[in-house]
């Protein structure tokens, strides 16, 4: 008993594990403690992947078998073996120029198995075998057709390349899973942990009460905030979807319509700044431009999908006959007393923000919206005890535990991005879709966006974007769209991948949560989320739309998006004032198409079918008795 309670899946060692993991890149990102960089990745993989092979199972079902106990045990051993091995050996290797020997290229092989093994167990064996055919490609290349073909490598030197070099495993997705996301990691952590989640969701639901379809409302608004600070749409679901999805079902909604919405909801969180998922730490890191750049460019996308989520709710509910209803008023407070209990949640989320606003790293922004937080907080409740001291470091255990999974997902899209580096893979499928779009870039984005959504099924957002970001975002640069609008049309893809069938997994979970069927989940989700599916193709031919255009662009291009996300809305939906029939809703989506692609012509069309389309419907709409 008292092995199992300190080794086990959650035993007192493994949270001992996540607890330093969590500390020492405080300690790093904060300054205390330096560290090079080869160093503290090397730490990092070896921390996070001890913590991952003792919490997840060889196969589901194992977790108390005998056999998963030891082959995990000499996972870890392998693990720290490995990377002992390589802290010792760093140094010599970078300061000789790459001299490397023998025991360098058995415990890089040893590392890039663990690498396969660690990304199968947190991510799935789809992202593994995606990372497996990448490694392949060198050894295959030479029996390879036509541009695909190469002059191939030897393992040796593929493996020294990716695991004694910063390109490789040790590259940048595992630097930015080191730096930016633990911290937002511990930093979300802290945040639930001080009571953060029933703060959103009390703000949530007094800012929508007595509205029509207020429980899906509130819904949007609470998901929306939670996945801002959780950056998974499928953990942000299993989270927020237990108390939300059985709430509109009450209220009205069909189970696969509830868990649609929270799905969408959950999805959107992703794309909200100021605290987007971890995937957009990455792309600031790959394209090289500062956060806040990434966070104004994110900002206007993210507001339309979520008000395309709001009005979605809407209508659904108008077509539901879902009425407004006075809600159950038996919490005594005041909205000003609700502020002022969530003092510390507002000052870390305002901190957070004017220190990225005014120049601070994100890191160090969050660093000191942590300081926020539990300053504000003790303020407030003026007493330490063993309480608050216990969700300080519940908090930073929690932030270790979550990161394993993307740092699993980080070390391998890093062999995807040192396998794409060393044999030039990456210019040859920029390549490929140039060549069957014979130039045109509306088909090469549409090339992209198939490409995108098959890769990312199945996989987490960070992961899938890791991906794309290295092997398909550099086709668009190629043809010339900007890199960062490139990256935005890939990240969004990747963020919708989640609630697309046939592999969606936020759907999947709102669905088993909701009792419906999850492939109706995922589609209706899909329908919900059309916007999402038109809007990347819009702002690579729209700057105005990322408040990249001039300054009559851009506030002509917040006006006609506003107007054109209503307008699919109301033919997604099939419901203005009353219900639509198919025509109608036709009139409607072209409307809104042609206003999201904001051209003069296109607009103008996009205005008079809409406001035709506004017209006939109050004229028909029935009158009231």
């Amino acid at each position: 008993m008292l092995a199992e309670t300190w080794l086990g899946p959650k035993g007192g060692l493994v949270r001992l594990v996540a607890f330093v993991l969590g500390t020492y890149h405080l300690l790093v990102v904060s300054g205390l403690l330096t560290v090079s960089t080869m160093p503290m990745r090397l730490t990092h993989v070896l921390l996070a992947f001890c913590l991952l092979f003792a919490t997840r199972p060889l196969l589901e079902g194992m977790a108390g078998n005998r056999l998963n106990k030891m082959i995990s045990a000499a996972l870890i051993l392998a693990t720290i073996g490995a990377s002992a091995w390589m802290l010792t050996r760093w140094k010599p290797i970078a300061f000789s120029g790459g001299m490397t020997e023998p025991g360098d290229y058995f415990a890089g092989l040893i590392i890039i198995a663990l690498v396969f093994e660690a990304a199968r167990r947190a991510v799935g064996t789809i992202l593994a075998c995606i990372a497996l055919l990448f490694f392949l490609y060198p050894f295959l290349s030479p029996y390879l057709p036509g541009v695909l073909n190469g002059r191939g490598y030897s393992l040796e030197r593929i493996v020294l390349f990716l695991t004694t070099d910063t390109a490789g495993v040790y590259g940048i997705p595992i630097g930015v899973a080191a730096t930016y996301i633990i911290t937002f990691t511990i930093f979300g952590a802290l945040l639930s942990r001080f009571g953060a989640g029933d703060f959103f969701f009390e703000i949530s639901v007094r800012l929508t009460r007595g509205l029509r379809a207020a429980s899906a409302k509130s819904a949007v608004l609470f998901s929306t905030l939670i996945g801002m600070v959780s950056g998974s749409a499928a953990g942000n679901v299993a989270v927020t979807g237990t108390v939300t999805i059985p709430v509109m079902k009450r209220d009205g909604y069909a189970p696969h319509q509830a868990g649609a919405i929270e799905a969408v909801a959950s999805t959107g969180g992703q794309l909200m700044p100021p605290v987007m998922g971890a995937a957009a730490f990455i792309m600031a890191e790959i394209v090289g431009v500062p956060y806040t750049k990434v966070m104004l460019t994110a900002l206007l996308p993210a507001l339309l999908f979520f008000g395309s989520a709001f009005i979605v709710v809407h209508l659904q509910g108008v077509k539901n006959g879902i009425e407004p209803k006075t809600e159950d008023r038996s919490d005594p407070r005041t909205m000003a007393r609700v502020l002022l209990d969530g003092l510390p949640f507002i000052g870390a989320f305002a901190t957070l923000i004017t220190l990225m606003l005014v120049g601070y790293s994100p890191f160090k922004a969050s660093l000191w919206g942590m300081v926020a937080l539990l300053g504000v907080d003790l303020l407030v409740k003026r007493r330490v005890d063993r309480e608050w001291l216990g969700k300080i470091t519940g908090g930073i255990t929690d932030g270790g535990l979550g990161v394993i999974t993307i740092s699993a997902a980080c070390a391998a899209a890093g062999i995807i991005a040192g396998t794409l580096g060393i044999t030039g893979l990456g210019s040859k499928i920029a390549i490929l879709i140039d060549a069957a779009s014979h130039g045109s870039l509306l088909l090469a984005l549409l090339f992209t966006m198939v490409t995108s959504i098959i890769l990312g099924m199945g996989l987490p957002t960070t992961a899938a974007y890791l991906i794309l970001a290295t092997v398909v975002a550099p086709a668009l640069v190629k043809m010339g769209v900007p890199a960062l609008t490139a990256h935005f049309f890939v990240f969004y893809y990747g963020c919708i991948s989640t609630i697309t069938p046939p592999v969606a997994l936020a759907a999947y979970v709102a669905g088993g949560i909701a009792g419906a069927n999850i492939n109706k989940v995922g589609w209706t989700a899909a329908a919900y989320a059309t916007t999402s599916f038109v809007l990347p193709f819009a702002f690579c031919f729209a700057p105005g739309l990322l408040l990249q255009g001039s300054a009559v662009e851009n506030i002509l291009a917040v006006f006609t998006s506003a107007a054109g996300i209503f307008a699919i809305a109301v033919g997604v939906v099939g419901c203005l004032r009353a219900r639509l029939d198919p025509l109608h809703r036709l009139v409607a989506l072209i409307a809104g198409l042609c206003l999201l692609f904001q051209g003069l012509a296109s607009g103008l069309i996009g205005a008079l079918l809409l406001a035709g389309l506004m017209l006939h419907g109050r004229m028909t709409a029935p009158r009231p008795t």
